[in-house]
């Protein structure tokens, strides 16, 4: 197969990094730490329709399809968006009653969608949870520790995932997350490297380092036809869609780990510490790969298709 994208998907891509680089320097991702709603970002977001990309224009939205929007959850990924972005924004216009949907694209309904647990409950307006659909006030909350405190994680009576497309679009539109902020930490990593210093020579001079910087750039670079082959497979509706959606979204969980541990080992102790932005990306990266699908999720449902089981290729648990 060989395809391109288009100047109107790379367009919203360039327009999603434009407002972002004005709405959400990594203070915003900070902020959403101490509790704060969405604020500026998601304004934005909304405000140039990524919020409503997937409503349909009946409601407010753009109708976009998957492969419309993948390059620009890449962008969301690059600057660690908070709040409950893909559960907004993907798998709730499948999900929740079309009354509602209006509300999503112009940016006022928060949603959060158990994937199993529920992130951001505390700041939704409607909590969907397998084929529940409600209001933030009716759901009996259990917080949960999160690896990334902008993210924090609840559950519900039942923790159940929801099947079909929405868990596919949210599970694709979270490995180009994990695909931007794997990009962003190799970013950081690399321009670190010039700077720091060991033995009277910056350490980016050093063999090794430039060997693991080469391998996360390799892995991330293999990773992304994954994601791009699954939004294509999702926007035309082929039979191999949820193999492909489990591919992508295994090896940008895998790309995005080693981008992390390698910006770890470039920045040392101090990339962990409150001084750095870098943790924001680090702990991002740690709370998206087990969202929507953990790995074994994904490998087991790839190596069912594989094998040639049939339907146990969409299975879910």
């Amino acid at each position: 197969m060989k395809f391109s994208f288009t100047d109107d998907q790379r367009m919203l891509a360039g327009a999603v990094r434009e407002v972002l680089e004005k709405s959400c320097p990594p203070e915003t991702v900070r902020a959403a730490a101490g509790g704060e709603r969405p604020g500026p970002a998601w304004r934005a977001l909304a405000d140039v329709g990524l919020l409503g990309a997937h409503v349909p224009e009946e409601h407010g939205g753009l109708g976009l399809t998957p492969l419309d929007t993948v390059l620009a959850f890449e962008e969301t990924g690059w600057f660690a968006v908070p709040g409950p972005l893909v559960e907004t924004a993907v798998a709730a216009p499948l999900l929740v009653p079309d009354a509602r949907l209006a509300e999503i694209a112009a940016g006022t309904l928060v949603v959060s969608v158990a994937s199993p647990l529920l992130p951001d409950a505390d700041i939704a307006d409607l909590h969907v949870v397998g084929d529940r659909v409600a209001p933030s006030g009716e759901t009996d909350l259990t917080r949960h520790t999160s690896a990334d405190a902008a993210r924090p994680l609840f559950s519900a009576p039942r923790d159940e995932l929801p099947a079909g497309p929405a868990f596919d679009r949210a599970a694709l539109a979270t490995a180009a997350q994990l695909l931007g902020l794997g990009r962003r930490l190799r970013a950081e990593a690399v321009s670190y490297a010039g700077q720091r210093r060991q033995f009277g020579a910056v350490i980016g001079s050093f063999q090794a380092v430039k060997h693991q910087l080469a391998d996360v750039a390799i892995a991330l670079e293999f990773a992304a036809p994954l994601v791009h082959r699954a939004a294509y497979a999702l926007a035309h509706d082929a039979p191999s869609a949820p193999r492909d959606v489990s591919a992508a979204k295994d090896a940008a969980s895998r790309a995005a780990h080693g981008a992390a541990r390698t910006a770890l080992q470039v920045h040392g102790a101090i990339g962990y510490t409150d001084e750095l932005d870098l943790q924001l990306w680090l702990n991002r990266v740690w709370a998206l790969r087990p969202a929507w699908g953990d790995d074994g999720l994904h490998r087991a449902r790839l190596r069912d298709a594989l094998l040639g089981d049939g339907p146990a290729a969409e299975r879910l648990p």
